[in-house]
């Protein structure tokens, strides 16, 4: 069979390039997996972070940019073929249709040959996964689940202040956008904004970074000019509180001194008064009494149905003497 020679010609120069691309490309996905090394930098509490650092920003720094192209795109596409794809069913669908096929070739052979044609394809010892393999694959999703346990406390913990802003911001967002979007269509927003969001800020590094930094000092003049007012308004509270406390020292310490000086002046009686017993005794003296200030004491038992110190006077013996002063 003959070949046309402009054929070859023009498939030639198409053949190379895709041979050359994806040279490039396997190229590309080779740097990215050898990129999963422990990085050397560290958390700010000296806390050595997982390879997946240095996987995820070798992967969305577009630095193969073909490896996370088809990162990107492949990405979008399960999330569309788990939105419209029954995936599951065909899974079920796919399972039940093997195990029925190895079902009726095992009874139909037994019947016809007996001897069942999925038993004699049996191994004579079935597969295991290494524990070499395991332990690796156990390691690798620790590693993972480190590394978003680590990121999520240090954008947490304000490690890097516009991380924690941004993702203020995106949580925010996502609170008011579930309402009305459903959950493959937040997804799809996340991994649009998680690839081509640092494609655009390199794009225009420049322009991002002179706006932030202007941002950044009309933040820092508020910020400045709010602790100034700030300072001002406290020192003048403050002279405030001392010139009130100084006025009301003074005038309590007034108060008592008047209150002292009244009490240490002598007061004088009314002419006419009686001085009372206790009274006529000078100083370092006992006072005198009387008998008569003092009441006659009972000299019998009380009577009975007497309810009053009157009843029991005039049923006493000294009933209609002159009464004795109780």
């Amino acid at each position: 069979m003959a070949v046309d020679p402009l054929s070859l010609t023009l498939l030639g120069p198409a053949a190379e390039t895709v041979r050359e691309q994806s040279a490039k490309t396997s190229s590309e996905f080779q740097n990215l997996a050898n990129s999963r090394t422990s990085p050397g930098k560290s958390t700010a509490n000296g806390q050595s972070l997982t390879h997946y650092h240095s996987f995820f920003y070798s992967l969305l720094s577009w630095e193969n940019p073909r490896a996370t192209t088809i990162s990107f795109i492949s990405t979008v596409l399960f999330i569309f073929a788990a939105r419209y794809l029954p995936a599951l069913r065909w899974a079920f669908k796919i399972l039940y249709l093997a195990l029925g096929a190895t079902a009726v070739a095992e009874l139909g052979g037994k019947m016809v040959f007996s001897q069942g044609l999925a038993s004699s394809f049996r191994p004579k010892k079935y597969y295991t996964i290494p524990r070499e393999s395991l332990e690796a694959a156990l390691e690798d999703v620790e590693q993972l689940i480190n590394f978003f346990v680590i990121e999520f406390q240090r954008v947490l913990f304000a490690e890097k202040p516009p991380h924690t802003i941004a993702a203020f911001v995106a949580s925010f967002l996502s609170y008011w956008l579930i309402k009305f979007t459903p959950f493959w269509g937040l997804s799809l927003i996340t991994v649009c904004c998680v690839y081509l969001g640092p494609l655009i800020y390199m794009s225009n590094q420049e322009i991002i970074d002179e706006w932030l930094q202007n941002a950044s000092n009309v933040v820092n003049a508020q910020a400045t000019q709010v602790r100034d007012l700030a300072g001002h308004h406290t020192s003048r509270a403050t002279e405030t509180v001392k010139s009130y406390a100084g006025d009301y020292t003074s005038k309590a310490s007034s108060y008592i001194g008047s209150a002292r000086g009244g009490s240490a002046s002598p007061v004088s009686s009314p002419k006419g008064a009686k001085a009372s017993p206790g009274a006529t005794a000078g100083p370092g003296s006992s006072p005198k009494y009387n008998t008569s200030d003092f009441p006659h004491a009972p000299k019998q038992e009380p009577i009975p149905g007497a309810t009053s110190h009157q009843e029991q006077y005039e049923q006493s013996q000294f009933g209609g003497q002159a009464q004795p002063a109780y």
